[in-house]
């Protein structure tokens, strides 16, 4: 790289301002920027598109790696679901239709095989409502309000009956 201090920025200004003279000196050093700028923004957009094509070949190894991976996945799940069945089939052929074995040492599997479960009942439509209702009495007794009183028979329930205006 090019050492530049500032003695050598000053002799570069110095004869600069000699040879182009004071008046276009200014005009020169804009558009001397302006070039220098654009130059900056080429090589940075030329590293970005560099480092782009990188990551891209990064992601096509990755993409590789994890496509054979789910591959082997995919083929060790294959063999042993067939592993499964064959061994399910094994098991459920000394099986009769009838629930009895044809092996001596089975016959307790194959009746614990054949519980049943109840089937599932719905509750019903208002079952939350059955199940929350409180009887009148038990209200009554608790002295819980069933009915809805306004503000003036309010007043009138609750008012003190030993005073006098």
């Amino acid at each position: 790289m090019i050492d530049l201090g500032i003695s050598k920025l000053a002799l570069i200004g110095a004869v600069a301002l000699i040879v182009i003279g004071p008046e276009k000196l200014p005009k020169v050093a804009r558009t001397f920027g302006a070039l220098l700028g654009k130059a900056q923004r080429y090589v940075a957009d030329v590293k970005a598109e560099v480092n782009r094509s990188m990551e891209l070949d990064e992601l096509k190894k990755m993409r590789t790696t994890v496509e054979e991976a789910s591959r082997d996945i995919k083929g060790s799940l294959e063999e042993n679901a067939k592993v499964f069945e064959n061994s399910w089939s094994e098991v459920t052929s000394e099986i009769d239709t009838d629930g009895s074995s044809t092996g001596g040492s089975s016959s307790s599997w194959a009746d614990s095989a054949m519980v049943t479960f109840p089937e599932y009942k719905h509750p019903g439509k208002k079952w939350r409502l059955k199940r929350g209702a409180t009887p009148v009495w038990y209200k009554a007794r608790q002295g819980v309000r069933t009915r809805a009183l306004s503000g003036a028979a309010r007043v009138a329930r609750f008012r003190p009956t030993g005073l006098s205006n």
